[in-house]
């Protein structure tokens, strides 16, 4: 019984492993901007066989959901916990840009992958949906005191500045440091939300 236990959990731990390695080597053309690899590269990469792939993943889908929450799922909860209500706006302000920044260096190619795939496979649709509901959920509750001063016209307007989107424009379109960028990005929601209400 102890053998065939020992071999049980070794193909459990080599099933794993193989797992890790597919969802690795499909995150690598993430970063070097290949969002819609072929089934033949991602396997080459893994090191495993092409017809392996999908006795880890349901389909092509699912192997793109399972990338994305490996490289977004983890640095959103830092991103959660980046500040308080009750902080003071410019504390807020730099804090949350910090950590989006931080979270955008590391998992905007994932990001950007969902964006490219989204249209071609509800299951990517709704995931990216949910991740830009946590996001906007989290400008919602961390600046209620100056939306409520405000109101919440300027949420849109925070959504679009703190987005993937208008950090990878800031990084690679207008070639900004990742400083310089946060400094913009600071510099524009101290704008919106710390300057008079009436401005």
């Amino acid at each position: 019984m102890a053998a065939q236990s020992s071999a049980l959990d070794g193909r459990r731990l080599r099933r794993e492993l193989n797992r890790e390695a597919v969802i690795d080597a499909l995150i690598a053309f993430f970063r070097i901007g290949n969002y819609n690899p072929s089934c033949s590269e991602i396997a080459a990469r893994a090191g495993l066989s092409e017809r392996s792939l999908f006795r880890y993943f349901d389909d092509v889908a699912d192997l793109h959901r399972a990338a994305a929450d490996k490289e977004l799922t983890d640095v959103l909860q830092l991103v959660a916990s980046a500040a308080a209500a009750q902080d003071l706006t410019h504390v807020k302000i730099e804090r949350m840009v910090h950590a989006r920044a931080a979270l955008w260096e590391r998992a905007g190619p994932a990001a950007r992958a969902l964006g490219a795939n989204a249209h071609r496979h509800a299951s990517l649709a709704a995931e990216l949906d949910r991740y830009r509901s946590f996001l906007r959920g989290q400008l919602r509750e961390l600046f209620a005191p100056e939306l409520a001063a405000r109101g919440t016209a300027v949420l849109p307007a925070m959504e679009v500045l703190c987005s993937h989107h208008s950090w990878d424009r800031l990084r690679h379109s207008q070639g900004m440091s990742a400083e310089s960028a946060a400094a913009a990005l600071i510099a524009a929601l101290t704008a919106l939300l710390a300057g008079p209400p009436d401005a």
